[in-house]
């Protein structure tokens, strides 16, 4: 049997197969409450060895588009379950992407309307997506401002207060959203982070609110039901750094002995090309240095991936392979690819926001 189908064990995560649904927004959660349509679509895409859903706000104020789901209310938590639920009946296993966007969103998004905040006060030139009437609209982010170095500890507490909501809602574990230029991404990165306190300039500051919240939502829920997301050099949402190489050992180094279930990397421009000609970077070294340093969590690449690219990926030594886009259009992904197709194309004017058209109502090869 090719590797790809074969059962796998991620820390507590007992994987059907090697292939993962990569969390993917799609702007279909008003008021940000989890719906029974999202439990259908999960329902539907339950073969994968393993779902990471759709990035979830930890609070409030990491909200930064419109219509997506939260993790730290009861109306949310009771409306996760009913998706938890949905996809253990259909006997997949499924996590929840912790987020919080930083300064990609939007005043209009923001409790009583504030600035979004950041490691500093530095624009975002990117887009975020408000909704009017149902129809996405993609606007300016806001200018942030400057977090307070007083209230990062709040903040690395409502990842342990979201962590313990996720167990709460039946989920197998969580995914820490720290890359794309979200948050966490913003304070490590040079670009984004002019601070001059403990948590900017040299690496083991720009890392430290990275490793401060991993460390915090594995101590909640145990580092074996926890996985973090990295995107070393993506220029996602305007955050680039001088060094990524360093920067990242370091960081993967530092993750090592808090026996994660997974470390998931995007390798080049997330959803783009995935080498970028001025910021080469050693995804193989990366690898090395997390074994090096005792991290015994599966290793998970992700960008741009089909079936052959994934048998690649496994035999140079991934553990996980993770498909996006494909996803989208292909509830039953798994089964086309074990066949080599055919595989439905995905309607990009259904994405973002909408009902079920272009979310549940793609056919499966049995239709």
């Amino acid at each position: 049997m090719s590797a790809l189908f074969t059962p796998f064990t991620a820390g507590a995560l007992s994987l059907a197969n090697r292939i993962v649904m990569a969390p993917l927004t799609r702007n279909r959660a008003p008021d940000a409450i989890p719906t029974p349509l999202m439990a259908t679509y999960y329902r539907q895409r339950a073969s994968a060895g393993l779902l990471i859903t759709e990035a979830a706000a930890i609070s409030p104020q990491g909200q930064g588009y419109a219509d997506v789901p939260g993790l730290y209310g009861t109306e949310q938590l009771d409306g996760w379950k009913r998706i938890t639920d949905a996809v253990h009946e259909a006997d997949g296993k499924i996590v929840v992407q912790l987020w919080h966007v930083g300064r990609v969103s939007h005043t209009s998004l923001q409790p009583h309307g504030q600035a979004p905040v950041a490691p500093s006060a530095i624009r975002a030139r990117t887009k975020t997506v408000l909704i009017t009437d149902g129809v996405p609209t993609f606007t300016d982010t806001s200018e942030p401002r400057a977090l307070d170095a007083g209230e990062i500890p709040g903040i690395v507490q409502d990842y342990r207060h979201a962590a313990r909501n996720a167990i709460a809602a039946g989920f197998d574990g969580v995914e820490i959203h720290a890359a794309n230029g979200y948050l966490i991404d913003q304070f490590l990165k040079t670009g984004s982070n002019h601070r001059s306190d403990d948590y900017g300039g040299s690496i083991p500051n720009r890392a430290r609110l990275l490793l401060e919240v991993t460390r915090g939502v594995a101590d909640t829920i145990g580092g074996d039901r926890t996985g973090i997301r990295l995107s070393p050099v993506t220029p996602a949402n305007d955050v680039i750094d001088a060094h990524p190489q360093p920067l990242f050992e370091y960081v993967v180094r530092h993750l090592a002995p808090l026996n994660l279930a997974y470390l998931h990397v995007i390798e080049g421009s997330t959803g783009g090309p995935r080498d970028i000609e001025d910021r080469p970077f050693d995804y193989a070294a990366l690898r090395q240095a997390w074994r090096k340093a005792g991290g015994n969590g599966a290793w998970m690449v992700n960008n741009g991936y089909d079936g052959p690219m994934a048998e690649k990926a496994l035999e140079n030594g991934a553990d996980l392979v993770a498909f996006g886009r494909p996803f989208i259009a292909n509830p039953d992904l798994v089964l086309r690819l074990r066949r080599g197709g055919p595989f439905n194309k995905p309607d990009r004017a259904t994405f973002y926001g909408g009902g079920e058209k272009g979310y549940t109502d793609y056919p499966t090869l049995a239709d």
